[in-house]
């Protein structure tokens, strides 16, 4: 991770490192303001969270942020002009990977020391930081069964099973008309696979239509899954159709509540937390603010013995070295590396997607040029130590420390992946305002600025633009945001579960050719 601890701060505007060209503008800047950080006159009207030069930029010079090469100049540019992507452009450069030579170990708390959660502890050890129920279709076509059934579920025909947090579908519009092997195939059984053995599900009634290609009993087989109290399974056209479908359907969830609700929480390590790291909605602000700090209390949860997965391969395109040289071992650099030749080279090519430069015009708009500058600030998210695995889309988690799963950089699937791959709490940073909420893994939004938390704080569950504000320092916000964890852990509930969110996030990766 950059060195987020040089920053400088003085009025208007922030300089990342000394040796940077460009400043961020901390508050709307106008035509002829004096930016007091840069000693420059301000030439332009800009936006929080966008750059001015710090002193002229010649043609061709490299745009530094973070004492990093973000951009090339495409013409001159005077000091106190606006720099964006009408007068830089993405140039890419040979890394060099270094494959381990920066590895630290990290550096554990006693045992007596680390901290604890309130969690479920399953038959098999695992823990829950939720107790769902989950429907799992295992094809579009049986979708609206296992929707009908859950909606039936209300909290008023709960009210008996207060242990219980509620019935989910996980419904998805893939399962029929692509491939019936290979790597399509087999991510959306290990994803469905990945929820339904879930350690914040109880129990699954999973539902199929009958001739999709998704057949369960070859889910199930793939998965290695066995019919049992705790998973059951129905086919429509063997069932009755889809009323009678629906009504089996709540019978089997009605008879899997009282075992589902004689649960209770104790107390369990930290290290029993998973948390998937996400940001969506990205500005100028969340390398500055809400990214590192998030990173700060991965560092903390990983010396408490949990783990913390890093995802999004677009958006860690461009820095990935900062992480290969981390890396635990050669072979894991050279995984991480393996993942992002297969999107260079093979999954994105001739596409006009993140990858290949270009960020959404959300993040544009916040003030991120092109990918290399949203890859800075997003891979601050994973913290300062060593790189300890990497893993493909949906894969179980089975490494403890700082992991990275390869996703995409579209927040549901990303975090989608990552539930099914064991994560059981989704940390999400955003400075735009991503409204997003996820089941059965609860999810926090950390926001990067004040403004945007204030305007929606409905959603946001806790504003790491008070670092910009200078009433908390990032340190401070880590470790506030290591105790959210803790709490959330626990059974608080996040903004997005008061609000219902989570219901419709379950996307699965589809990667395959549909015919």
């Amino acid at each position: 991770m950059v060195d987020v601890l040089e920053k400088q701060i003085v009025g208007n505007a922030v300089r990342l490192h000394p040796d940077d060209n460009v400043v961020v503008a901390c508050k709307e800047i106008a035509i002829g303001d004096e930016v007091t950080v840069a000693g420059i006159v301000s030439r332009a009207q800009v936006s929080p969270g966008h750059k001015l030069a710090a002193r002229a930029i010649a043609r061709d010079e490299p745009i530094r942020k973070y004492n990093t090469d973000i951009a090339f100049a495409i013409e001159d540019i005077p000091a106190g002009a606006f720099v964006h992507d009408h007068n830089t452009e993405l140039r890419d450069y040979d890394r060099d990977y270094a494959h381990a030579t920066q590895f630290e170990p990290v550096d554990f708390l006693p045992e007596a020391e680390r901290a604890t959660f309130q969690g479920i502890i399953r038959d098999d050890g695992r823990v829950a930081t939720r107790n769902y129920i989950a429907l799992c279709s295992s094809v579009n076509c049986s979708a609206t069964v296992i929707r009908h059934i859950a909606d039936w579920f209300t909290p008023e025909r709960l009210q008996d099973y207060p242990n219980v947090d509620g019935v989910v579908a996980f419904s998805h519009d893939l399962g029929c008309g692509m491939e019936m092997s290979g790597e399509p195939m087999d991510l959306l059984r290990r994803t469905i696979g990945g929820y339904a053995t879930h350690a914040n599900v109880v129990a699954t009634l999973m539902i199929g239509l009958g001739c999709e290609r998704n057949q369960i009993a070859e889910l199930m087989a793939a998965e290695n899954l066995t019919a049992g109290p705790k998973l059951h399974t129905l086919v429509m056209q063997e069932t009755g159709g889809t009323r009678k479908t629906i009504e089996a359907g709540i019978e089997a969830v009605k008879a899997l509540l009282p075992a589902a609700n004689d649960v209770a929480r104790q107390p369990v390590p930290v290290s029993h937390l998973t948390v998937g790291l996400q940001c969506g909605g990205s500005d100028g602000f969340s390398s500055i603010t809400a990214n590192p700090a998030l990173g700060v209390a991965v560092d903390i949860l990983v010396r408490h013995g949990g783990t913390a997965i890093l995802s999004e391969t677009p958006e860690i395109y461009g820095v990935e070295h900062t992480l290969t040289r981390r890396a635990c071992s050669v072979e894991v650099g050279e995984k991480l590396v393996e993942r992002i030749r297969w999107w260079k080279d093979q999954y994105a090519v001739g596409r006009d997607v993140q990858i290949n430069g270009r960020v959404s015009p959300g993040n544009n708009r916040g003030g991120l040029a092109n990918i290399f500058e949203k890859s800075l600030g997003s891979s601050m998210k994973g913290g300062t130590g060593p790189l300890m695995e990497v893993y493909k889309y949906a894969e179980p988690v089975t490494t403890k420390g700082f992991v990275f799963m390869d996703t995409p950089g579209y927040d549901p699937v990303s975090a989608t992946g990552q539930i099914a791959g064991g994560a059981n709490l989704i940390a999400f940073t955003t400075g735009r305002g991503s409204m997003f909420g996820s089941k059965p893994a609860p999810c926090i939004k950390l926001a990067s600025n004040t403004p945007m938390y204030d305007r929606l704080s409905e959603d946001m569950d806790i504003n790491c633009g008070e670092i910009l504000d200078g009433t908390k320092s990032l340190e401070e916000m880590g470790e506030a945001i290591f105790r959210l964890f803790i709490d959330t852990a626990s059974g608080q509930e996040t903004k997005s579960e008061l609000l219902g969110l989570g219901d419709n996030e379950f996307v699965p990766w589809s990667i395959g050719i549909m015919g």
